[in-house]
């Protein structure tokens, strides 16, 4: 297969405007690409070489070819607009390849003054660029990208476990078992010692409610009241597999956990936890929410940040892992009422 698409001749004609002399040239080695599912459209300013404009297939071997190609016109900077993820692939490499890379969002672009007329979109990007009128979506270090990969995936994770969550309620439901009247949370230590015991076959709800953890405050009398119901074999066949997919997916969120961990001990540290320790965390009326993962994820978070933000009202620290995968890490440390103003800022955006 070819790594490079010659345009047509009809298309070759379509050469850009003359540059308006009223405009200063901010980037004068800046090259535009329309990135496309199979192809990607690539603008270098004219006179870089006999065809101004080429197209690259997908493949890895097409993309590195089109970072040669820049390479030889002398291109430095590159502006790309994409839709969906068939950028990240192309700005992967050209970064590693030494060039600046903008990631532009599209929706910028066309409200930039002007008319494409017949320009290509990527010679469109190119001379827009030149000018420096385009910025770049903001796109954290690779460190950072990494942990947020992560992150998004157990964000995933977390949203499948609560759709097999509402399956076993539901079958229980559907067998009058009012489980969840009597306890708050269907997924715990109670819950789940129950719903083990039905899938295995027990019927007898005072042995059921038995189970019961010390802590809950509904008695045996209730709860054994609740558990008393129509005992379907297809419903309870059902129930055993949604508990089978709800454990199978808090295994996968031990397991990213693990990676999770690993990640955040690889960043560098601002604060020296061993002569500086973490003080104790804030008394919170209620369970923290998110699932937040079993390691001590706090002082991690403080280690690298340098600064403690789950003392402030309303941040936990899967809250602020969340914040930290997306907006990345500051150089230097915070104060502690720098910290508070950067989150309230970034929250209220």
């Amino acid at each position: 297969m070819s790594q490079q698409k010659r345009l047509p001749t009809a298309e070759l004609r379509l050469t850009p405007k003359a540059q308006d002399s009223s405009l200063a040239t901010i980037n004068a080695n800046a090259a535009g690409i329309d990135i496309g599912a199979d192809r990607h459209w690539v603008s270098v300013p004219a006179g870089r070489d006999s065809e101004c404009v080429r197209s690259f297939g997908c493949f890895t071997a097409q993309l590195y070819a089109m970072a040669d190609w820049l390479k030889h016109c002398g291109v430095e900077t590159v502006a790309m607009e994409s839709t969906g993820v068939y950028w990240i692939p192309v700005f992967q490499i050209l970064e590693s390849r030494g060039f600046e890379v903008k990631l532009v969002n599209a929706h910028y672009v066309k409200t930039v003054p002007g008319r494409k007329t017949d320009v290509l979109d990527c010679q469109w990007l190119q001379q827009l660029h030149t000018y420096g009128l385009l910025a770049g979506s903001f796109r954290p270090e690779d460190q950072i990208c990494v942990l947020r990969s992560y992150i998004r995936q157990r964000d995933n994770l977390i949203k499948g476990t609560c759709v097999h969550v509402l399956r076993m309620q539901k079958a229980l439901t559907q067998m009058n078992l009012q489980l969840h009247r009597v306890i708050s949370d269907i997924t715990g230590s109670t819950g789940m010692a129950i719903i083990h015991a039905i899938v295995a076959g027990e019927r007898d709800p005072q042995k059921l409610a038995a189970l019961k953890d010390g802590r809950i405050k509904a008695s045996c009398g209730d709860i054994a009241a609740a558990l008393t119901g129509d005992y379907r074999p297809e419903l309870v066949f059902i129930l055993q597999q949604e508990l089978q997919l709800y454990e199978f997916y808090q295994t996968q969120i031990a397991a990213i956990d693990v990676h999770i961990e690993q990640c955040l001990a690889k960043f560098s540290d601002k604060v020296d936890v061993a002569t500086k320790p973490l003080s104790k965390p804030k008394r919170r009326g209620k369970k923290q929410p998110g699932n937040p993962p079993q390691f001590d994820l706090r002082t991690h978070l403080y280690r690298i940040n340098g600064v403690d933000f789950t003392q402030i009202d309303g941040f936990g620290a899967l809250t602020v892992l969340i914040l930290l995968s997306e907006v990345g890490v500051r150089s230097v440390p915070f104060s502690h009422s720098q910290a508070f103003y950067f989150l309230v800022g970034f929250m209220s955006c």
